[in-house]
């Protein structure tokens, strides 16, 4: 029998549950605006992502397992089987301490300015202006390497798969450079016209990134030669001449140390993540334990299933592991499936990566860092997305392609300037924090409703709900510095001796030139619009 009412006991139930997770909604949505306008920001953006679907993003962002197998070879010649284990351990650990540093830094200031705006809260008020300028400089150079080097990388792979199954082509760099503008245009398509399917797609995309993980590692093992356990951890290889296998094994590090970048895109996404000051490090950490578990495993069952390492070295394809994958199949139509999925998994990190760089672009330009800032900033009405400066970012990564067509080995400076520009911005924070942290600027926050400005001012800066507490914050903190430092200096070494003009790096003369140009920007019209982040709210 009904209740008077005519509504049944199980309807009424459900209404009940339907309001408590609306004002629950509610709830979360008031204490993450609060949370901005607490940092003096305007919510514009809307808040697409939860837990789930950020991990997505930043493990394909990531992609670590895919990229030890696209940038194998760097370490195969310098290091050697032995070396890229080992030299993938330590590239773990490092950027677990390092994100962890950074982690602490989102928890305590969950905004798209990311480092930039770190930095303008720890560093001591005679240089926080200019040295949060030059983060954000170098923080966007590093972004827009990514972006190209995403386009760059999956580009030749479609090539180097076009060489597999026909081995009579032979690849020319302006076709790179139209399968390049392909997949940035494939990735300006998903951002700007159906962003609000971000997340979703992202989720389907970690699916396809897990699932494709499993089929290439058992396919592998299954079928491929085994190698003994002596010819794979304790073989080393010096190809690049060097006068010690240690030099040989820190300048073979570059590949394994690419195959993590991207995961501070969710530092750029803070204002689009639901309960950001937990979820954001949360996310991290775990996709950072998850990616590395992932690449570990494909790096140990690549190494076990080489086969010929010359033929593999000679490949026509550009890319040894599609010859590998050749070898273990003994099918070409089996090879070319597999390195399909890393070739689709290439362009749906590129679609993150953009995501991420046009996000840096409007939030410094938010805060008046470029030139044409108040065109930049604009935020569309209607889809909440920031067109131009969507825009700006095609656009330049379009034009560093055509780099590609002239060559190649100078394409490599671009894609370093991820690693240095990216690392040159991890590093000025992890110190500041250090600076703060063993002089009592931090403390534990009594209420999460106090400005930023008003903290800052007062140095009196407190810790968010996630952080590394006590000794072991500090030693991590320390750890996280010389890792970088070890890093940045060999992101610029060159690959192979003698040093040639053709064979040097010239990622150095790239990333200083970002610096330059930044300061002459400065010099001649930034220092005047630039005062830091802009309080756009004030408490």
């Amino acid at each position: 029998m009904e209740p008077k009412g005519g509504k049944s006991s199980a309807t009424v139930e459900l209404g009940t549950i339907e309001n408590l997770r609306e004002v629950s909604r509610r709830r979360t949505e008031d204490r993450d605006r609060n949370e901005l306008v607490r940092l003096g920001k305007n919510p514009v953006l809307k808040r697409n992502f939860g837990f789930m679907s950020i991990v997505g993003f930043s493990c394909t962002v990531l992609i670590t397992w895919e990229a030890t197998l696209i940038l194998f070879l760097s370490g195969l010649q310098n290091g050697g089987p032995a070396g890229i284990i080992y030299g993938f351990i330590l590239i773990w650990i490092g950027n677990l301490s390092v994100f962890s540093t950074l982690s602490e830094l989102v928890s305590m200031a969950p905004t798209s300015g990311g480092q930039y705006y770190w930095v303008s809260m720890l560093a001591p008020p005679s240089c926080a202006k200019f040295l949060s300028y030059l983060t954000g400089w170098l923080t966007l150079g590093g972004w827009q390497g990514s972006v190209a080097s995403g386009g760059y990388l999956t580009g030749t792979m479609i090539q180097g798969l076009i060489s597999l199954t026909i081995p009579s082509y032979i690849p020319h760099g302006w076709q790179g450079m139209l399968l390049f503008w392909a997949v940035i245009l494939f990735a300006v398509s998903i951002n700007a016209i159906v962003s609000s399917l971000l997340p979703k797609f992202e989720g389907l995309i970690l699916i396809l990134h897990v699932c494709g993980f499993f089929a290439i590692l058992i396919t592998l093992v299954i079928l491929g030669p085994h190698d003994t356990s002596k010819d794979v951890f304790t073989v080393w290889l010096n190809s690049g001449g060097w006068s010690t296998q240690g030099l040989s094994f820190f300048v073979g590090l570059t590949g394994n140390v690419f195959a993590f970048v991207g995961a501070d895109g969710a530092f750029l996404m803070s204002e689009e993540i639901r309960n950001p000051s937990l979820v954001v490090p949360r996310s991290i950490m775990l996709s950072i334990i998850i990616n590395g578990s992932m690449g570990f495993a494909m790096v140990i069952a690549l190494l076990f299933c080489i086969g010929d390492i010359d033929a593999a070295l000679a490949t026509n394809t550009g890319y040894p592991y599609m010859e590998i994958f050749l070898q273990a199949t003994r099918s070409v139509s089996g090879a070319a499936v597999m390195a399909s999925i890393i070739a689709i998994l290439g362009i749906c990190a590129t679609v993150g990566t953009l995501a991420s760089t046009f996000r840096m672009f409007w939030s410094f330009s938010r805060d008046r860092g470029l030139p044409g800032w108040r065109t930049l900033q604009k935020v569309n009405t209607r889809t909440t997305i920031p067109l131009y400066a969507i825009a700006v970012t095609t656009v330049i990564a379009c034009l560093l392609s055509i780099i590609t067509v002239g060559s190649a080995t100078a394409f490599n400076d671009v894609i370093l300037l991820s690693v240095s520009g990216l690392y040159s911005s991890y590093l000025i924070c992890a110190v500041l924090l250090l600076y703060r942290r063993v002089t009592g600027g931090l403390q534990h926050a009594t209420t999460s409703e106090v400005s930023i400005a008003r903290t800052i001012a007062e140095g009196k800066l407190t810790w968010g709900p996630w952080h590394v507490p006590g000794t072991f914050g500090i030693i991590n903190n320390g750890f996280a510095i010389v890792y970088l430092i070890i890093m940045l200096l060999f992101s610029f070494w060159p690959p192979a001796t003698p040093v040639t003009a053709a064979s040097m790096y010239y990622s150095v003369l790239v990333t200083g030139s970002i610096v330059i140009v930044s300061i002459i920007y400065y010099a001649i019209r930034g220092r005047h619009e630039w005062v830091g982040p802009v309080i756009e709210i004030q408490q």
